[in-house]
Protein backbone atom coordinates (compact mmCIF):
# COMPACT_ATOMS: atom_id res chain seq x y z
CA UNK A 1 0.00 0.00 0.00
CA UNK A 2 1.32 3.34 -1.16
CA UNK A 3 1.78 6.40 1.52
CA UNK A 4 2.65 10.02 1.37
CA UNK A 5 6.55 8.79 1.05
CA UNK A 6 6.44 6.17 -1.52
CA UNK A 7 4.57 4.42 -4.38
CA UNK A 8 2.49 0.98 -4.60
CA UNK A 9 4.53 -1.50 -6.82
CA UNK A 10 2.92 -1.60 -10.52
CA UNK A 11 2.17 -5.20 -10.16
CA UNK A 12 0.39 -4.86 -7.01
CA UNK A 13 -1.97 -1.93 -7.63
CA UNK A 14 -6.15 -2.60 -8.32
CA UNK A 15 -8.57 -0.08 -10.13
CA UNK A 16 -8.38 -0.44 -14.18
CA UNK A 17 -9.93 1.75 -16.26
CA UNK A 18 -10.27 2.51 -19.74
CA UNK A 19 -11.13 5.21 -22.51
CA UNK A 20 -14.45 5.09 -24.15
CA UNK A 21 -13.10 7.32 -27.12
CA UNK A 22 -16.33 7.39 -29.00
CA UNK A 23 -18.42 9.31 -26.40
CA UNK A 24 -14.80 10.02 -23.87
CA UNK A 25 -16.71 8.52 -20.84
CA UNK A 26 -14.84 5.83 -18.15
CA UNK A 27 -15.34 3.09 -16.67
CA UNK A 28 -13.40 2.30 -13.30
CA UNK A 29 -13.00 -0.86 -11.93
CA UNK A 30 -11.23 -1.99 -8.91
CA UNK A 31 -10.00 -5.18 -7.62
CA UNK A 32 -7.67 -4.70 -4.50
CA UNK A 33 -10.39 -5.67 -2.08
CA UNK A 34 -11.89 -8.51 -4.26
CA UNK A 35 -14.66 -6.36 -4.58
CA UNK A 36 -15.69 -4.19 -7.74
CA UNK A 37 -17.60 -0.88 -8.61
CA UNK A 38 -20.59 -2.44 -11.26
CA UNK A 39 -20.37 -1.38 -14.74
CA UNK A 40 -23.92 -0.07 -14.39
CA UNK A 41 -23.16 2.25 -11.57
CA UNK A 42 -19.87 3.41 -13.48
CA UNK A 43 -21.75 4.09 -16.86
CA UNK A 44 -24.39 5.71 -15.17
CA UNK A 45 -22.09 8.54 -12.87
CA UNK A 46 -20.38 8.66 -16.80
CA UNK A 47 -23.49 9.67 -18.30
CA UNK A 48 -24.85 12.14 -15.93
CA UNK A 49 -21.31 13.89 -16.09
CA UNK A 50 -21.35 13.81 -20.43
CA UNK A 51 -25.19 14.47 -20.17
CA UNK A 52 -24.54 17.59 -17.45
CA UNK A 53 -22.45 18.86 -20.50
CA UNK A 54 -24.70 17.98 -23.40
CA UNK A 55 -28.36 17.52 -22.38
CA UNK A 56 -29.13 15.82 -25.69
CA UNK A 57 -26.66 13.39 -24.88
CA UNK A 58 -27.97 9.79 -25.26
CA UNK A 59 -25.75 6.87 -23.12
CA UNK A 60 -25.73 3.50 -24.90
CA UNK A 61 -26.54 0.60 -23.18
CA UNK A 62 -24.66 -1.10 -20.92
CA UNK A 63 -24.52 -4.18 -23.20
CA UNK A 64 -22.31 -1.89 -25.36
CA UNK A 65 -19.79 -1.03 -22.55
CA UNK A 66 -19.21 -4.32 -21.65
CA UNK A 67 -17.91 -4.64 -25.85
CA UNK A 68 -14.57 -2.31 -25.01
CA UNK A 69 -11.11 -4.08 -24.80
CA UNK A 70 -9.38 -2.42 -21.76
CA UNK A 71 -6.70 -2.35 -24.12
CA UNK A 72 -4.77 0.81 -21.85
CA UNK A 73 -5.15 -0.67 -18.17
CA UNK A 74 -3.48 0.06 -15.55
CA UNK A 75 -3.87 -1.41 -12.30
CA UNK A 76 -3.85 0.95 -9.43
CA UNK A 77 -3.61 0.09 -5.54
CA UNK A 78 -6.96 2.13 -4.75
CA UNK A 79 -10.37 1.90 -5.24
CA UNK A 80 -13.69 4.52 -5.31
CA UNK A 81 -16.88 3.05 -3.81
CA UNK A 82 -20.52 4.61 -3.70
CA UNK A 83 -23.75 2.94 -2.07
CA UNK A 84 -25.51 4.95 -4.40
CA UNK A 85 -24.69 6.62 -7.64
CA UNK A 86 -26.91 9.71 -6.40
CA UNK A 87 -24.33 10.65 -4.12
CA UNK A 88 -22.22 12.57 -5.98
CA UNK A 89 -23.63 15.50 -6.55
CA UNK A 90 -24.14 18.73 -8.69
CA UNK A 91 -21.18 20.03 -6.99
CA UNK A 92 -19.47 17.64 -9.11
CA UNK A 93 -20.17 18.29 -12.53
CA UNK A 94 -20.40 21.48 -12.20
CA UNK A 95 -16.50 21.46 -10.66
CA UNK A 96 -15.55 19.36 -13.77
CA UNK A 97 -17.22 21.49 -16.35
CA UNK A 98 -15.50 25.15 -14.87
CA UNK A 99 -12.09 23.07 -14.62
CA UNK A 100 -12.54 22.40 -18.24
CA UNK A 101 -13.35 25.62 -19.18
CA UNK A 102 -10.15 26.95 -18.52
CA UNK A 103 -11.38 30.52 -17.90
CA UNK A 104 -9.85 30.67 -14.31
CA UNK A 105 -7.47 29.68 -12.32
CA UNK A 106 -8.23 25.77 -10.40
CA UNK A 107 -7.41 26.98 -7.72
CA UNK A 108 -10.04 29.81 -7.57
CA UNK A 109 -12.86 27.24 -8.78
CA UNK A 110 -12.20 25.11 -6.37
CA UNK A 111 -11.72 27.23 -3.59
CA UNK A 112 -14.94 28.83 -4.21
CA UNK A 113 -16.68 25.61 -4.39
CA UNK A 114 -14.83 23.94 -1.49
CA UNK A 115 -18.06 23.73 0.66
CA UNK A 116 -20.04 21.88 -2.03
CA UNK A 117 -17.25 19.40 -2.72
CA UNK A 118 -16.89 15.83 -0.25
CA UNK A 119 -13.37 14.34 0.01
CA UNK A 120 -14.86 11.71 -2.80
CA UNK A 121 -15.86 13.63 -5.24
CA UNK A 122 -12.51 15.93 -5.19
CA UNK A 123 -10.63 12.10 -5.73
CA UNK A 124 -13.15 11.85 -8.58
CA UNK A 125 -12.27 15.27 -9.95
CA UNK A 126 -8.81 13.68 -9.87
CA UNK A 127 -9.61 10.58 -11.80
CA UNK A 128 -11.52 12.14 -14.43
CA UNK A 129 -8.64 14.43 -15.91
CA UNK A 130 -5.99 12.09 -15.52
CA UNK A 131 -7.57 10.22 -18.35
CA UNK A 132 -6.61 10.27 -22.19
CA UNK A 133 -8.31 13.40 -23.86
CA UNK A 134 -8.37 15.53 -20.31
CA UNK A 135 -5.99 17.69 -19.07
CA UNK A 136 -3.79 16.04 -17.33
CA UNK A 137 -2.20 18.92 -15.94
CA UNK A 138 -5.59 20.23 -14.17
CA UNK A 139 -5.34 17.08 -12.04
CA UNK A 140 -2.08 17.77 -10.65
CA UNK A 141 -3.23 21.38 -10.27
CA UNK A 142 -6.03 19.79 -8.09
CA UNK A 143 -3.77 17.67 -6.42
CA UNK A 144 -1.24 20.75 -5.58
CA UNK A 145 -4.31 22.87 -4.36
CA UNK A 146 -5.58 19.62 -2.10
CA UNK A 147 -2.15 19.75 -0.41
CA UNK A 148 -1.79 22.99 -0.04
CA UNK A 149 -5.68 23.06 1.61
CA UNK A 150 -4.37 20.09 3.99
CA UNK A 151 -7.26 18.01 2.61
CA UNK A 152 -4.43 15.28 1.25
CA UNK A 153 -5.42 12.27 3.56
CA UNK A 154 -4.43 8.37 2.67
CA UNK A 155 -6.57 7.77 -0.15
CA UNK A 156 -6.25 10.64 -1.88
CA UNK A 157 -2.71 10.81 -1.82
CA UNK A 158 -2.64 6.92 -2.97
CA UNK A 159 -5.20 7.76 -5.46
CA UNK A 160 -3.04 10.40 -7.01
CA UNK A 161 0.42 7.77 -6.66
CA UNK A 162 -1.24 5.81 -9.00
CA UNK A 163 -2.90 8.13 -11.61
CA UNK A 164 1.08 9.03 -11.32
CA UNK A 165 2.48 5.26 -12.49
CA UNK A 166 -0.17 5.35 -14.87
CA UNK A 167 1.31 8.53 -16.84
CA UNK A 168 5.15 6.77 -16.43
CA UNK A 169 4.42 3.58 -17.57
CA UNK A 170 2.28 5.44 -20.51
CA UNK A 171 4.83 7.22 -21.93
CA UNK A 172 7.42 4.35 -21.63
CA UNK A 173 5.06 2.45 -23.44
CA UNK A 174 4.75 4.64 -26.18
CA UNK A 175 8.62 5.27 -26.88
CA UNK A 176 8.46 8.92 -25.41
CA UNK A 177 12.16 10.58 -24.67
CA UNK A 178 13.53 9.80 -21.75
CA UNK A 179 13.65 13.27 -20.45
CA UNK A 180 9.60 13.31 -21.40
CA UNK A 181 9.71 10.51 -18.19
CA UNK A 182 11.90 12.59 -16.13
CA UNK A 183 9.95 15.50 -17.01
CA UNK A 184 7.15 13.98 -15.44
CA UNK A 185 9.25 13.36 -11.96
CA UNK A 186 9.77 17.12 -12.15
CA UNK A 187 5.90 18.07 -12.19
CA UNK A 188 5.20 15.53 -9.67
CA UNK A 189 7.88 17.08 -7.26
CA UNK A 190 6.04 20.25 -8.26
CA UNK A 191 3.23 19.24 -6.69
CA UNK A 192 4.56 18.05 -3.52
CA UNK A 193 4.68 14.54 -4.94
CA UNK A 194 8.58 13.90 -4.66
CA UNK A 195 9.74 10.78 -6.31
CA UNK A 196 10.59 8.12 -4.38
CA UNK A 197 12.86 5.65 -4.74
CA UNK A 198 10.13 3.05 -5.62
CA UNK A 199 9.01 5.04 -8.19
CA UNK A 200 12.48 5.26 -9.95
CA UNK A 201 13.24 2.10 -9.23
CA UNK A 202 9.57 0.76 -11.49
CA UNK A 203 10.69 3.37 -14.53
CA UNK A 204 13.97 1.15 -14.11
CA UNK A 205 11.99 -2.14 -14.03
CA UNK A 206 9.63 -1.13 -17.21
CA UNK A 207 12.74 -0.21 -19.59
CA UNK A 208 14.30 -3.67 -18.38
CA UNK A 209 10.55 -5.42 -18.90
CA UNK A 210 10.47 -3.86 -22.75
CA UNK A 211 14.13 -4.87 -23.40
CA UNK A 212 15.00 -1.19 -23.21
CA UNK A 213 18.54 -1.08 -21.37
CA UNK A 214 19.81 1.38 -22.93
CA UNK A 215 16.85 3.76 -22.35
CA UNK A 216 17.01 2.78 -19.10
CA UNK A 217 20.76 3.51 -18.35
CA UNK A 218 20.18 6.84 -20.00
CA UNK A 219 16.94 7.97 -17.46
CA UNK A 220 19.36 7.11 -14.95
CA UNK A 221 21.69 9.53 -15.91
CA UNK A 222 19.04 12.11 -16.89
CA UNK A 223 18.57 11.88 -13.40
CA UNK A 224 21.79 12.16 -12.13
CA UNK A 225 22.04 14.90 -14.73
CA UNK A 226 19.36 16.94 -13.61
CA UNK A 227 20.00 16.36 -9.67
CA UNK A 228 16.71 15.75 -8.78
CA UNK A 229 16.23 14.39 -5.45
CA UNK A 230 14.65 11.21 -3.88
CA UNK A 231 13.81 9.84 -1.03
CA UNK A 232 15.44 6.30 0.03
CA UNK A 233 12.47 3.50 0.57
CA UNK A 234 15.06 1.64 2.70
CA UNK A 235 17.19 3.34 5.44
CA UNK A 236 20.41 1.22 4.91
CA UNK A 237 20.51 2.07 1.40
CA UNK A 238 19.20 -1.36 -0.12
CA UNK A 239 19.99 -1.07 -3.98
CA UNK A 240 22.08 1.55 -3.70
CA UNK A 241 19.45 4.58 -5.20
CA UNK A 242 19.20 4.50 -8.93
CA UNK A 243 22.72 3.71 -9.74
CA UNK A 244 22.88 0.67 -7.47
CA UNK A 245 19.25 -0.87 -8.63
CA UNK A 246 20.39 0.04 -12.08
CA UNK A 247 23.85 -2.05 -11.43
CA UNK A 248 21.49 -4.58 -9.47
CA UNK A 249 19.52 -5.58 -12.82
CA UNK A 250 22.13 -5.71 -15.05
CA UNK A 251 23.92 -7.85 -12.18
CA UNK A 252 20.76 -10.22 -12.19
CA UNK A 253 21.09 -10.91 -15.63
CA UNK A 254 24.20 -12.06 -15.48
CA UNK A 255 26.20 -9.40 -16.73
CA UNK A 256 28.65 -8.67 -14.26
CA UNK A 257 31.27 -6.80 -15.93
CA UNK A 258 28.67 -4.36 -17.66
CA UNK A 259 27.22 -3.03 -13.77
CA UNK A 260 31.31 -2.76 -12.93
CA UNK A 261 31.40 -0.46 -15.53
CA UNK A 262 28.55 1.46 -15.64
CA UNK A 263 29.34 2.59 -11.97
CA UNK A 264 33.15 3.12 -12.67
CA UNK A 265 31.80 5.09 -16.10
CA UNK A 266 29.36 7.29 -14.38
CA UNK A 267 31.84 8.36 -11.27
CA UNK A 268 34.48 8.65 -13.42
CA UNK A 269 31.48 11.33 -15.80
CA UNK A 270 31.33 13.33 -13.04
CA UNK A 271 28.62 12.34 -11.42
CA UNK A 272 28.17 10.62 -7.95
CA UNK A 273 26.87 7.30 -6.91
CA UNK A 274 25.37 6.41 -3.77
CA UNK A 275 28.29 4.66 -1.69
CA UNK A 276 26.33 1.36 -1.66
CA UNK A 277 26.28 1.47 -5.62
CA UNK A 278 29.81 0.69 -5.25
CA UNK A 279 29.48 -2.31 -2.69
CA UNK A 280 27.02 -3.73 -5.66
CA UNK A 281 29.67 -3.16 -8.15
CA UNK A 282 32.73 -4.86 -5.95
CA UNK A 283 30.28 -7.72 -6.04
CA UNK A 284 30.04 -7.95 -9.62
CA UNK A 285 33.59 -8.15 -9.84
CA UNK A 286 33.79 -11.17 -7.16
CA UNK A 287 30.41 -12.93 -9.44
CA UNK A 288 32.24 -12.13 -12.91
CA UNK A 289 36.28 -13.11 -11.25
CA UNK A 290 34.44 -16.37 -10.42
CA UNK A 291 32.78 -17.29 -14.01
CA UNK A 292 35.84 -16.81 -15.34
CA UNK A 293 37.62 -19.19 -13.51
CA UNK A 294 34.86 -21.67 -13.13
CA UNK A 295 35.52 -20.72 -17.54
CA UNK A 296 39.41 -21.41 -17.44
CA UNK A 297 39.21 -24.47 -15.19
CA UNK A 298 36.68 -25.57 -18.47
CA UNK A 299 39.26 -24.54 -20.90
CA UNK A 300 42.34 -26.46 -18.78
CA UNK A 301 40.49 -29.54 -18.76
CA UNK A 302 39.50 -29.44 -22.21
CA UNK A 303 43.21 -28.97 -22.86
CA UNK A 304 43.79 -31.93 -20.93
CA UNK A 305 41.38 -34.08 -22.69
CA UNK A 306 43.60 -33.13 -25.90
CA UNK A 307 40.32 -31.24 -27.52
CA UNK A 308 42.17 -28.07 -27.90
CA UNK A 309 45.59 -26.67 -27.43
CA UNK A 310 47.82 -26.10 -24.53
CA UNK A 311 47.12 -22.28 -23.44
CA UNK A 312 50.13 -20.22 -25.25
CA UNK A 313 51.95 -17.57 -23.17
CA UNK A 314 50.05 -14.92 -25.23
CA UNK A 315 47.03 -16.06 -23.80
CA UNK A 316 47.95 -16.95 -20.68
CA UNK A 317 49.26 -12.90 -20.48
CA UNK A 318 45.85 -11.82 -22.08
CA UNK A 319 44.18 -13.76 -19.14
CA UNK A 320 46.38 -12.15 -16.56
CA UNK A 321 45.56 -8.55 -18.00
CA UNK A 322 41.83 -9.52 -17.99
CA UNK A 323 42.10 -9.79 -14.02
CA UNK A 324 44.62 -7.26 -13.55
CA UNK A 325 41.88 -5.04 -15.32
CA UNK A 326 38.75 -6.51 -12.94
CA UNK A 327 40.99 -6.28 -9.60
CA UNK A 328 41.87 -2.52 -10.68
CA UNK A 329 38.34 -1.50 -10.99
CA UNK A 330 37.48 -3.22 -7.31
CA UNK A 331 40.25 -1.77 -5.94
CA UNK A 332 39.20 1.85 -7.28
CA UNK A 333 35.67 0.90 -6.01
CA UNK A 334 36.72 0.17 -2.60
CA UNK A 335 38.55 3.31 -2.57
CA UNK A 336 35.59 5.26 -3.08
CA UNK A 337 33.74 3.76 -0.36
CA UNK A 338 36.31 4.20 1.86
CA UNK A 339 36.27 8.08 0.77
CA UNK A 340 32.56 8.39 0.18
CA UNK A 341 31.01 6.10 2.95
CA UNK A 342 30.74 5.87 6.63
CA UNK A 343 34.11 3.69 8.60
CA UNK A 344 31.67 1.09 9.47
CA UNK A 345 31.50 -0.21 5.99
CA UNK A 346 35.53 -0.55 6.01
CA UNK A 347 34.95 -4.34 6.94
CA UNK A 348 32.89 -4.83 4.40
CA UNK A 349 35.21 -3.15 1.90
CA UNK A 350 37.82 -5.71 2.92
CA UNK A 351 35.54 -8.61 2.98
CA UNK A 352 34.63 -8.32 -0.86
CA UNK A 353 38.28 -7.45 -1.46
CA UNK A 354 39.38 -10.69 -0.43
CA UNK A 355 36.68 -12.27 -1.77
CA UNK A 356 38.39 -10.93 -5.21
CA UNK A 357 41.49 -12.05 -4.73
CA UNK A 358 40.87 -15.70 -3.75
CA UNK A 359 38.74 -15.82 -6.84
CA UNK A 360 41.51 -14.39 -8.66
CA UNK A 361 44.19 -16.53 -7.16
CA UNK A 362 46.15 -13.56 -5.46
CA UNK A 363 47.46 -15.42 -2.58
CA UNK A 364 49.63 -12.66 -0.99
CA UNK A 365 47.10 -9.76 -1.56
CA UNK A 366 44.23 -11.69 0.03
CA UNK A 367 46.06 -12.82 3.46
CA UNK A 368 47.05 -8.76 3.53
CA UNK A 369 43.09 -8.32 3.59
CA UNK A 370 42.35 -11.39 6.12
CA UNK A 371 44.60 -8.93 8.57
CA UNK A 372 42.62 -5.81 7.35
CA UNK A 373 39.88 -7.26 8.70
CA UNK A 374 40.89 -8.33 11.84
CA UNK A 375 42.25 -4.42 12.73
CA UNK A 376 38.79 -2.89 11.80
CA UNK A 377 37.10 -5.74 14.14
CA UNK A 378 35.90 -8.33 11.15
CA UNK A 379 37.50 -11.52 11.95
CA UNK A 380 36.87 -13.95 8.98
CA UNK A 381 35.80 -17.34 8.89
CA UNK A 382 38.10 -19.94 9.54
CA UNK A 383 37.41 -21.66 6.16
CA UNK A 384 38.73 -18.24 4.38
CA UNK A 385 41.84 -18.49 6.21
CA UNK A 386 42.36 -22.05 5.07
CA UNK A 387 41.44 -21.16 1.37
CA UNK A 388 44.09 -18.34 1.30
CA UNK A 389 46.61 -20.89 2.94
CA UNK A 390 45.82 -23.49 -0.23
CA UNK A 391 46.26 -20.41 -2.51
CA UNK A 392 49.66 -19.26 -0.53
CA UNK A 393 51.14 -22.87 -0.86
CA UNK A 394 50.08 -23.19 -4.70
CA UNK A 395 52.18 -20.13 -5.32
CA UNK A 396 54.80 -21.63 -3.01
CA UNK A 397 54.56 -18.10 -0.84
CA UNK A 398 56.45 -19.45 2.28
CA UNK A 399 56.20 -16.66 4.25
CA UNK A 400 52.58 -16.18 4.19
CA UNK A 401 52.29 -20.01 4.66
CA UNK A 402 54.20 -19.98 7.37
CA UNK A 403 52.73 -16.87 8.66
CA UNK A 404 48.81 -18.71 8.19
CA UNK A 405 50.15 -22.18 9.80
CA UNK A 406 50.67 -20.31 13.03
CA UNK A 407 46.80 -20.29 13.64
CA UNK A 408 46.97 -24.23 14.14
CA UNK A 409 48.48 -23.77 17.38
CA UNK A 410 45.44 -23.03 18.80
CA UNK A 411 43.44 -24.74 16.62
CA UNK A 412 41.12 -28.14 17.84
CA UNK A 413 42.50 -31.49 16.30
CA UNK A 414 39.74 -31.60 13.91
CA UNK A 415 40.68 -28.16 12.38
CA UNK A 416 44.24 -29.21 12.51
CA UNK A 417 43.91 -32.06 9.99
CA UNK A 418 41.38 -29.95 7.84
CA UNK A 419 44.19 -26.73 7.22
CA UNK A 420 46.55 -29.73 6.88
CA UNK A 421 44.49 -31.17 4.14
CA UNK A 422 43.87 -27.73 2.49
CA UNK A 423 48.10 -26.99 2.60
CA UNK A 424 48.44 -30.77 0.68
CA UNK A 425 46.10 -29.53 -1.92
CA UNK A 426 47.30 -26.48 -2.66
CA UNK A 427 51.14 -28.25 -2.77
CA UNK A 428 49.35 -30.45 -5.38
CA UNK A 429 48.04 -27.86 -7.33
CA UNK A 430 50.97 -25.68 -7.79
CA UNK A 431 53.21 -28.85 -8.67
CA UNK A 432 55.24 -28.51 -5.79
CA UNK A 433 55.60 -32.43 -4.13
CA UNK A 434 58.20 -32.54 -2.70
CA UNK A 435 56.70 -29.87 -0.18
CA UNK A 436 53.47 -32.24 -0.50
CA UNK A 437 54.86 -35.57 0.47
CA UNK A 438 56.39 -33.10 3.59
CA UNK A 439 53.13 -32.03 4.49
CA UNK A 440 51.75 -35.85 4.55
CA UNK A 441 54.61 -37.05 6.20
CA UNK A 442 53.76 -34.52 8.71
CA UNK A 443 50.37 -35.35 8.85
CA UNK A 444 50.95 -39.02 10.03
CA UNK A 445 52.90 -37.53 12.73
CA UNK A 446 50.27 -35.78 14.28
CA UNK A 447 48.10 -38.87 13.88
CA UNK A 448 45.68 -37.69 10.77
CA UNK A 449 45.45 -39.78 7.62
CA UNK A 450 45.44 -38.13 4.34
CA UNK A 451 42.48 -38.71 1.87
CA UNK A 452 43.50 -41.16 -0.54
CA UNK A 453 43.50 -39.54 -3.74
CA UNK A 454 45.93 -36.68 -1.80
CA UNK A 455 48.47 -40.01 -1.25
CA UNK A 456 48.57 -40.97 -4.37
CA UNK A 457 48.48 -37.66 -6.63
CA UNK A 458 51.69 -37.12 -4.29
CA UNK A 459 52.90 -40.24 -5.16
CA UNK A 460 52.33 -40.01 -8.91
CA UNK A 461 53.76 -36.59 -8.83
CA UNK A 462 56.93 -37.54 -7.23
CA UNK A 463 57.37 -40.78 -9.53
CA UNK A 464 56.95 -38.34 -12.28
CA UNK A 465 60.27 -36.34 -10.85
CA UNK A 466 62.22 -39.06 -10.37
CA UNK A 467 62.16 -39.75 -14.26
CA UNK A 468 63.13 -36.53 -14.71
CA UNK A 469 65.51 -35.41 -11.63
CA UNK A 470 66.64 -39.07 -10.62
CA UNK A 471 66.10 -37.89 -7.24
CA UNK A 472 64.84 -41.05 -5.08
CA UNK A 473 65.04 -39.90 -1.36
CA UNK A 474 61.55 -38.18 -0.55
CA UNK A 475 59.67 -40.43 -2.62
CA UNK A 476 61.74 -43.74 -0.23
CA UNK A 477 61.01 -41.67 2.99
CA UNK A 478 57.56 -41.17 1.88
CA UNK A 479 56.55 -44.51 1.26
CA UNK A 480 58.12 -46.17 4.44
CA UNK A 481 56.53 -43.66 6.35
CA UNK A 482 53.27 -45.02 4.70
CA UNK A 483 53.89 -48.58 5.10
CA UNK A 484 54.48 -47.80 8.80
CA UNK A 485 51.17 -46.31 9.26
CA UNK A 486 49.64 -49.23 7.02
CA UNK A 487 48.45 -47.33 4.02
CA UNK A 488 50.41 -49.33 2.02
CA UNK A 489 51.43 -52.73 2.16
CA UNK A 490 54.99 -54.18 2.02
CA UNK A 491 56.20 -53.13 -1.50
CA UNK A 492 59.35 -53.35 -3.91
CA UNK A 493 60.91 -50.17 -4.98
CA UNK A 494 62.92 -50.79 -8.20
CA UNK A 495 65.57 -48.32 -9.06
CA UNK A 496 67.64 -47.65 -12.23
CA UNK A 497 71.58 -46.59 -11.00
CA UNK A 498 72.48 -44.75 -14.22
CA UNK A 499 75.95 -44.46 -13.08
CA UNK A 500 76.31 -48.27 -13.30
CA UNK A 501 73.87 -49.16 -15.26
CA UNK A 502 72.05 -51.48 -13.33
CA UNK A 503 68.79 -52.27 -11.32
CA UNK A 504 68.56 -52.31 -7.81
CA UNK A 505 65.29 -53.76 -5.78
CA UNK A 506 64.65 -52.08 -2.13
CA UNK A 507 62.40 -53.45 0.45
CA UNK A 508 60.40 -51.06 2.05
Amino acid sequence: MASAHGFPPLTELGLVFSSLSSTERHCFLYSATHKRISLKRCHAVSARICKYRNPSFAAPKLSKIREFRLCKSLELDYFLTSDDEDEMGEGLLEAIEELERMTREPSDILEEMNDRLSARELQLVLVYFSQDGRDSWCALEVFDWLRKENRVDKETMELMVAIMCSWVKKLIQEGHHVSDVVDLLVDMDCVGLRPSFSMIEKVISLYWEMGERERGILFVEEILRRGIEYTEDDKEGHKGGPIGYLAWKMMAEGDYKGAVRLVVRLRESGFKPEVYSYLIAMTAVVKELNEFAKALRKLKGFARAGMIAELDSEDVELIEKYKSDLLADGVCLSNWVIEDGSPSLRGVVHERLLAMYICAGRGIEAERQLLEMKLVGKEADRDLYDIVLAICASQKETSATTRLLMRMDVASSLQKKKSLSWLLRGYIKGGHYNEAAETVMKMLELGFFPEYLDRAAVLQGLRKRIQQFGNVDTYLKLCKCLSDANLIGPCLVYLYIKKYKLWVVKML
